[in-house]
């Protein structure tokens, strides 16, 4: 064992052939004025219908504090019955009353905040195993539903991953960096327990808080789920390469805290940072799991047995930043996980980790996204395949179910609308794509959702320059009138054909751009990490960029259609 100074970042994008680490320096100090607006239709027969709202409180660490300054929550019809009470977790809860409603309420939350995330060096000598726990973290010991720390599998693979490490920075980032490894974003998985995701490498932000929480609870370290929101006002990281643009969805989140006996509670988000959260978190609830820390934005009713329906919903997130300073700088490193998280600079004991052949063979069964079988033979249809179609995603909603108290009730969802305003005036964006076999390339499709202006829309496609970024230019798909793309709630396929160009591709990397005139309003959906490509497989450039030096943490979601060309074939240059 030796003391090592780790200099990492975990970039929520995943590597394809080699790790890609920065060391990152700097902060984010910002004024958050946040406000959501929800509006609930009760249904009809509603008897009672009750709302609940977690007040959030300020919270400080070593690396991300928050100072909630104003709270203050409206309605457009006056409750009934209001009550507050303070939860299992400390979380103090606001539930309100309205009997008989007759017409749709309006909520207005508002939330005044202070956030701060300062990346200074942070150092730590906790000791592994943890000894003399005080009752209060106890709790965060145990086993739930959604986090089986209890079940054998996920108590033989916590064993594995802590080994014999004698020091709890060891084992996080042990177990951290296995699951950033095996596990890709999926918006709309199956199912959100820890199990699952293991079995399957699967999961969107409740999965990998899930796993993460599961794994460090079996290995014997405290860890608690929290909810919040995320905010999508994007922030750039400074590198001798170029930039690194970062932006969450706007809207519901799930991450983590980790308990450390020298630092207290400290915030993970397993899909993208270690140590600490970005300063666009507004946290609200914690507790063991993402079925205990549903209090906040928690709809309920009763009913007049003789209907069935349930309430109408839209919420609506928006926030401005009044004050806002960024000062992030990265400098790539070697080494770390496979995938990629954003570190802060630690000094702590800690050793270099490979984990070890049992690790790797519980994920063989993964449900693989990445690779779509061809429909018929000979065919292709390839890329980053996974999202939720035509999906509202102001009216989104769990399914309603009964509760204890013989309620029905419809809890807060984190199906968020991951996407990108891809045609304004000063910017354009592309994707990487890496073909194995050669192609007869008949049509390519982006995941969009038109919103209306005019113009024209179409798709480039370049060679790879080889340094990572779009270089000779190959082909322009026809050119599609914005009036003639279909609307819908949401996001679908939209297809750019290549017919009257042959475009053939050998095996490599390639990338398609976005091109447009006139005045489109069109969104591209993205998913988070790099489920397909490479790490800097997404860029964009401005006006007066001469290179594509601005690369994205996420990937966008495309498929490339055509003709698989059998091996041996003549390939024209």
């Amino acid at each position: 064992m030796k003391r090592l100074v780790i200099f990492l970042i975990i970039i929520a994008c995943p590597c394809f052939l080699y790790s890609d680490n920065y060391l990152i320096n700097g902060g984010q100090q910002s004024l958050i004025n946040y406000r959501m607006v929800q509006k609930i239709e009760p249904a009809k027969g509603t008897e009672n219908l009750y709302l609940c709202y977690v007040v959030p409180v300020s919270f400080s660490s070593p690396t991300y504090n928050q100072t909630i300054e104003a709270f203050d929550v409206k309605f457009s019809v006056k409750p009934d019955m209001q009550k507050e009470f303070t939860d299992l977790r400390g979380n103090r809860v606001v539930r309100l009353v309205w009997q008989s409603p007759g017409k749709a309420i309006q909520a207005i939350i508002a939330i005044t905040a202070k956030n701060h995330t300062m990346l200074l060096p942070i150092q730590t000598d906790a000791p592994y195993p943890l000894e003399s726990l005080s009752k209060d973290l106890l709790q965060f010991l145990a086993p739930t539903k959604k986090a089986q720390a209890d079940h054998p599998l996920i108590k033989k693979l916590a064993q594995t991953l802590a080994g014999n490490e004698n020091t709890e920075f060891a084992v996080v980032q042990n177990i951290l960096s296995w699951m950033v490894d095996h596990m890709h974003y999926v918006l709309m998985p199956r199912s959100y327990d820890a199990l699952y995701s293991i079995k399957t490498g699967a999961g969107n932000c409740q999965n990998y808080s899930h796993v993460s929480t599961a794994l460090l609870r079996a290995a014997g370290i405290p860890a608690r789920v929290v909810n919040g929101v995320t905010l999508k006002q994007p922030y750039d990281i400074q590198t001798g390469q170029g930039i690194i643009t970062v932006n969450m969805a706007q809207g519901r989140h799930s991450w983590i805290e980790v308990y450390f006996p020298d630092l207290g509670w400290i915030p993970f988000d397993p899909q993208q940072t270690a140590l600490y959260v970005s300063n666009r978190f507004i946290r609200i609830e914690s507790g063991l799991d993402n079925d205990e820390t549903c209090n906040d934005g928690l709809i309920s009713w009763k009913q007049n047995h003789n209907y069935h329906d349930k309430p109408g919903f839209e919420e609506v997130i928006n926030a401005e930043f009044p004050r806002d300073q960024v000062t992030l700088t990265a400098d790539r490193q070697a080494g770390g996980p496979h995938k990629l998280m954003f570190y802060p600079q630690v000094e702590a004991d800690f050793k270099s980790f490979a984990p070890p052949a049992f690790a790797s063979t519980l994920v063989e069964e993964a449900v693989n996204v990445l690779e779509q079988e061809p429909e018929s033979p000979g065919e292709l249809k390839f890329g980053n395949l996974d999202f939720p179609q035509n999906i509202s995603f102001l009216t989104a909603r769990d399914s309603a179910q009964l509760n204890d108290e013989g309620e029905m009730e419809m809890r807060k969802n984190f199906l968020v609308e991951t996407a990108e305003y891809v045609t304004t005036s000063g910017n354009q964006y592309a994707q990487a794509f890496i073909l194995d076999q050669a192609v007869n390339v008949e049509f390519i499709s982006l995941a969009l959702h038109n919103f209306g202006g005019d113009g024209q829309v179409w798709v480039e496609l370049f060679k790879d320059n080889s340094e990572g970024k779009p270089g000779e230019y190959l082909a322009t798909s026809e050119y599609l009138n914005i009036v003639n793309i279909p609307f819908s709630l949401g996001y679908n396929w939209v297809d750019f054909k290549f017919n009257k160009t042959a475009v053939t591709l050998s095996p490599g990397r390639y990338w398609l751009a976005l091109g447009f005139t006139g005045s489109p309003i069109i969104n591209w959906f993205y998913t988070y990490s790099k489920t397909v490509g490479p790490n800097d497989g997404t860029r964009y450039k401005t006006l007066f960029d001469d290179t594509w030096s601005r690369c994205l943490t996420w990937e966008f979601n495309y498929r490339v259609c055509g003709k698989i060309i059998a091996p041996g074939s003549y390939i024209p240059e």
